[in-house]
């Protein structure tokens, strides 16, 4: 029996549902729900990212029996990138659950007091709410291998070649989604604005206006900002990317956050769009682990990918990624307490202690492909860094040595808001009975 399930009917009929029970489920195998998004206004950069993530789990079934031999249920619940939805598709697959992918900082924010009454961790890679890397206070929820704040501080890092004093007097635009996730940098970039003197101006992009953002290039006309810096998303990038080369933005002066760096988006647009850059935590490459995929999912018929072209892609391997950071989290849960069939605070327990070394991530097949991890107790994010990537006109190529944030400016802002974040949700429990091991 294949343990996994394949819910491309259902997510084409845009149904909200899993296939089965998640009691069943538990019975078999590892439970990892994924609240997914291949519907909606975001499904063209949602679904490659959800095809990797699918992809490596089920080569795992295939090839070695799941994890430490146990089969993975990995189920998907449409959101549609809705926070409701959201909320209800946590609610619906939360059972026997071991984690869950919430796949949307609306969606994180509003079930983050949810998991920890069910204590049930949060993996939200890249994405949520920046002081989740504070464990003492998030104990159920983690962001890793980088924050938005981390993004924010290499991006600008990067603009400055390195010296932030060298900003003072400039201007940079945000331009960025009018949604929670698009704030996200905001305080951080705030503050870096007050400490080096450049003008920070942000740029709201409502939900209705992705596809269309005249008004929003027409006041960056008038700015004539120095950079603009983009937090987009699903048809934002597109749409932003096609305006600047409208208006005749130098593109080497637009650099987007890494759900800002889809192939998709700047295929429209193609040589025109050269010099474009995103920030991002997986270089692009053909590396081992999708030899692996190809002979045990795609060579099979189990892919969801259109073309083996996709694997190609920046979003899909990203997924790769992501999935691979679930499935070293469970093996060494796994490996410390000697069980295979693993429950979720014991999940939990190994993604505080995960240590992806650099020869791990060589015999994954991954060496290059994403920087070394290592978590603790009081760091659920890791913040291990990432590339700039530059779009040459037909491709992303990487542009720079690996980016490092600066942990001494943005942990305090961390612990501050983490602090108000606690104040503001009392009684919130911390870490409550978790020690720190």
């Amino acid at each position: 029996m294949k343990h996994f399930t394949n819910f491309s009917k259902a997510v084409a009929a845009g149904a909200l549902a899993v296939a089965m029970s998640t009691a069943a489920m538990a019975a078999d195998g590892l439970n990892f729900p994924n609240l997914t998004y291949r519907t909606g206004p975001f499904a063209g950069t949602g679904t490659p990212i959800m095809n990797g993530q699918r992809d490596y789990m089920l080569m795992l079934n295939e090839r070695d029996g799941g994890i430490g031999g146990v089969p993975i249920d990995y189920i998907e619940c449409e959101t549609g990138y809705n926070t409701n939805k959201g909320v209800e598709c946590y609610e619906k697959t939360k059972g026997d659950a071991l984690v869950t992918q919430p796949w949307s900082t609306g969606i994180t924010l509003q079930v983050m007091p949810r998991t920890n009454v069910d204590r049930i961790p949060i993996l939200a890679p890249g994405y949520g709410f920046s002081p989740m890397s504070d464990g003492n206070t998030f104990a159920w929820a983690f962001n890793p291998p980088v924050s938005y704040w981390d993004g924010a501080y290499m991006i600008l890092d990067y603009i400055a070649g390195g010296d932030m004093s060298s900003l003072k007097g400039k201007k940079i635009v945000l331009l960025h989604l009018d949604h929670p996730f698009g704030k996200e940098p905001i305080p951080l970039l705030e503050k870096l604005a007050e400490m080096h003197d450049f003008k920070l101006v942000p740029i709201p992009v409502g939900l209705k206006e992705m596809q269309n953002q005249s008004a929003q290039w027409l006041q960056i006309r008038r700015e004539r900002p120095d950079n603009v810096v983009m937090w987009g998303w699903g048809a934002m990038n597109a749409g932003a990317i096609t305006e600047a080369v409208k208006t005749r933005y130098p593109m080497e002066n637009f650099i987007g956050i890494w759900w800002s760096g889809s192939d998709a988006d700047l295929q429209n647009v193609g040589a025109k769009a050269k010099g474009y850059k995103s920030v991002s935590f997986n270089a692009p490459g053909n590396f081992p682990v999708l030899d692996d995929i190809r002979t045990h999912v795609v060579s099979k018929g189990n892919s969801e990918i259109k073309s083996e072209a996709d694997m190609d892609t920046i979003f899909y391997q990203r997924g790769i990624i992501i999935s691979m950071i679930l499935a070293e989290a469970a093996k060494t849960a796994q490996d410390h307490f000697g069980e295979k069939n693993i429950n979720a605070e014991q999940l939990r327990w190994g993604l505080e202690n995960l240590d992806i070394t650099e020869a791990r991530l060589e015999e994954l097949g991954m060496k290059g492909m994403t920087p070394p991890l290592k978590m603790a107790c009081d760091n659920h994010t890791g913040h291990s860094g990432a590339w700039m990537l530059e779009w040459n006109g037909e491709e992303f190529v990487q542009a720079s040595d690996l980016l490092t944030p600066n942990r001494e400016l943005i942990k305090p802002l961390e612990l501050e808001k983490a602090a108000d974040y606690a104040k503001n949700n009392a009684p919130w429990p911390g870490r409550g009975d978790l020690a720190c091991n």
